[in-house]
């Protein structure tokens, strides 16, 4: 190869590279969605080696993973093996024009709602409970994590309006990024997430209803950019209102999981959480009882009471023909309201993996019994 050729072949080459760096956001290629704009390569003071110029155009000014896009652009020039390669990532945005298309073709590519397409892999599992109180946000926020941490691309939606807890649970204070009306969900401990406790104004009182609250859930399901997650949770509001409903109209391939405590007062209300799906398509794929028992030097203490989870579980089973397991009894831990209340699951570590207590091996088993039953 000439010495005039090399340059071009470097530029193509590091083309190809950095076809393989993935938008952290959009899940997709950087090349596929315009982000370079232009690599440029001239010969640099030292034999054999280059000065390299890549102009980068962000989705939006001030990305919050630039460094992340810029650190995986520089280990992609740096496998390269034919040269010293000097990379200079020069950082800019995209113009209005071209971010108006770009989201344009990911909306008619997307097409509404994602999860209802043909072919779809994502498990929907949808977190009910009959009354409030009894832990379905927290039981949501750690099943969440402990997927994540498992591997797998996890999305959650905080689908109780009126009481949203997910961003607390999470320590999430940032709202997502607009993209011309398209909206990116936050990340946090591994979990892309959505709620309208993110959103300016949601501290005030939220008096929406049937429609409204539809509404809602069409919008965090169509105009939230979720790439193909492998599980999406739902935390619901308590009872059986309109918001079930509409998630089973949404989504018809969503499992229910009824959480319950174990003292009768909660148990006989969970059921009828569960026998929403007499009236809509939702299939009941189990109950998890939560708070069943305080682990006193080795002693399980049961401080209220024991046999919800089962009562539900078998009148479940009875009411709808079908098998309504009891998946997972949770002990009670202070960990899950000292290291929640800070914005960490208390199924993680501070690294983020999965810590080792019996609540985090208990989430670990439920997290798999759910992922390997259809």
């Amino acid at each position: 190869m000439s010495a005039k050729d090399e340059p071009r072949h470097i530029e193509a080459e590091l083309y190809d590279r950095l076809s393989k760096v993935i938008d952290p956001e959009l899940g997709r290629s950087i090349t596929d969605l315009g982000m370079i704009a232009a690599i440029t390569s001239r010969p640099a003071n030292a034999p054999g080696a280059f000065d390299v110029t890549i102009d980068v155009e962000l989705t939006v000014p001030g990305c919050p993973l630039s460094q992340t896009i810029t650190n995986q652009i520089n280990g992609a020039v740096r496998s390269y093996p034919d040269a010293v390669l000097q990379p200079h990532i020069e950082l800019s945005a995209m113009s209005q024009d071209k971010l108006g298309n770009l989201v344009s073709e990911l909306k008619a590519e997307r097409h509404q709602n994602p999860f209802n397409k043909p072919g779809t892999h994502t498990r929907i599992f949808a977190i009910a409970s009959g009354k409030g109180g009894v832990g379905k946000s927290s039981v949501t926020a750690n099943l969440a994590a402990t997927f994540a941490a498992l591997g797998y691309d996890t999305a959650a939606i905080d689908a109780d309006i009126y009481g949203f807890s997910l961003p607390k649970l999470f320590g999430v204070h940032t709202q997502p990024t607009n993209l011309n009306g398209m909206l990116m969900p936050v990340t946090a401990w591994g979990v892309k997430m959505i709620s309208i406790g993110m959103f300016a104004g949601s501290e005030r009182a939220i008096l929406w209803r049937g429609p409204r609250l539809q509404r809602s859930l069409e919008q965090f399901l169509a105009d939230v950019w979720w790439g193909s997650p492998d599980v999406l949770l739902l935390d619901l509001a308590p009872g059986t209102g309109d918001m079930a409903i509409s998630v089973a109209q949404a989504l018809p391939n969503a499992e229910l999981v009824v959480v319950t405590t174990p003292q009768p007062s909660a148990s006989d209300v969970a059921v009828r959480s569960g026998l929403v799906a007499l009236q809509v398509p939702m299939r009941v794929r189990g109950v998890v009882e939560n708070m069943s028992y305080f682990d006193h030097e080795g002693e399980r203490l049961h401080i209220f009471g024991e046999g919800g989870g089962r009562r539900v579980s078998e009148q479940l089973t009875t009411a709808l023909g079908t098998d309504v397991p009891l998946l997972a009894q949770l002990p009670l831990e202070t960990d899950i309201r000292e290291i929640g209340e800070s914005g960490r699951p208390a199924v993680l570590n501070e690294v983020g993996a999965l810590a080792t207590t019996p609540l985090a091996s208990e989430f670990k088993a439920l997290a798999r019994q759910l992922i390997a039953a259809h």
